[in-house]
């Protein structure tokens, strides 16, 4: 065999001309195709994210005072302080919050303090399993102020009555399931869309602990949270928001105006208000819930016996010495 031979068994047996000819017949139907997949799969998700959060009636059981507005705010406010003290990303916070939020829906809580911080807790730890590639132990995810301090196996049994109510259906629908590709909607030209996705989820998360937006499905969410996100890029602050219900199909206008219009309230207020420093704790919370107070040293320490441990209904926590247990 000729060393021509051999070399022509290695050629393929396309036509040069179909080559250079600068036709590509498969390129742009792939795209297109690929373009209708994403389209369909946000469609999708539009109609399933009924099935992760709340009933409609989850807001007004706030507004009638039937559930303390307050103390849910105090639980998001802790878990957005432990998301940033352990470096979380943003969605483990949002999925505790929705953890919590239809855990309530379906689960009356007593008025006490200590069941919504064990509540908040186990929502935090589960939300980390699902999204975080190292999660701290259960006693150091207790930190930031955390007023009781529970026990890992008192957390674990919380953690599968959540389990239990939510029906092990963790993988929750977000508005970072939208803000991706409601982001290309909006910058086609992809040239701002890595600041649109990032503010997006600043103000999605800063606006978390309001209970106004529980009556808002994530898309709803997401899109109002991309609108106000391009009102500080010049060359996008002029898109109309009633456009964005084109975006995808199963929009609602109405919900997104309604959402973009509460959000640009908030973030207003939120830039008028002078920023707070955030002390961290100078004691690790397992040092913390081991502390004794000794006779020798409880007259000069007034840290060293400010936590005792107590339990009762297998439950437990850590109250102060005045026997305070809000």
């Amino acid at each position: 065999m000729s060393y021509s031979d051999c070399l022509s068994d290695l050629l393929c047996g396309e036509d040069s001309s179909d080559i250079f000819s600068g036709e590509s017949p498969g390129c742009s139907t792939d795209l297109e195709s690929h373009d209708f997949e994403e389209e369909s799969s946000i469609a999708s998700f539009i109609e399933d994210e009924r099935s992760f959060v709340p009933g409609f009636d989850y807001l007004s059981r706030f507004q009638s005072q039937s559930l303390d507005a307050s103390a849910r705010e105090e639980s998001v406010a802790w878990i957005l302080k432990v998301q940033a003290y352990c470096g979380f990303q943003p969605l483990t916070a949002y999925l505790s919050v929705n953890y919590l939020d239809r855990f309530l829906y379906s689960r009356r809580l007593p008025t006490d303090g200590w069941p919504w911080q064990l509540l908040s807790v186990a929502c935090l730890s589960l939300a980390a399993k699902m999204e975080e590639p190292l999660v701290p132990s259960l006693l150091d995810l207790q930190v930031e102020g955390a007023r009781y301090i529970f026990e890992p196996r008192t957390i674990r049994r919380m953690e599968l009555l959540v389990l239990s109510v939510l029906d092990w259906r963790l993988r929750s629908i977000t508005p970072f399931s939208f803000t991706g590709f409601f982001a290309c909607k909006l910058d086609p030209t992809g040239d701002y869309i890595g600041f649109l996705i990032s503010r997006a989820t600043e103000i999605i998360l800063s606006n978390i602990k309001e209970a106004s937006f529980l009556k808002y499905r994530p898309s709803s969410i997401a899109a109002a949270a991309i609108l106000c996100a391009a009102s500080d890029i010049p060359n996008l602050s002029l898109f109309n928001p009633e456009h964005a219900e084109s975006w995808c199909d199963g929009l609602s206008k109405d919900k997104i105006i309604g959402c973009y219009r509460l959000m640009q309230d908030l973030v207003l207020d939120n830039s008028q208000r002078k920023p707070t420093k955030v002390l961290l704790p100078q004691l690790r919370v397992t040092i913390r819930a081991r502390t004794r107070s000794s006779g020798s040293d409880s007259s000069s320490s007034s840290s060293s016996s400010s936590y005792k441990r107590r339990k009762l209904n297998n439950c437990l926590w850590a109250v102060d010495d005045k026997g305070s247990s809000k």
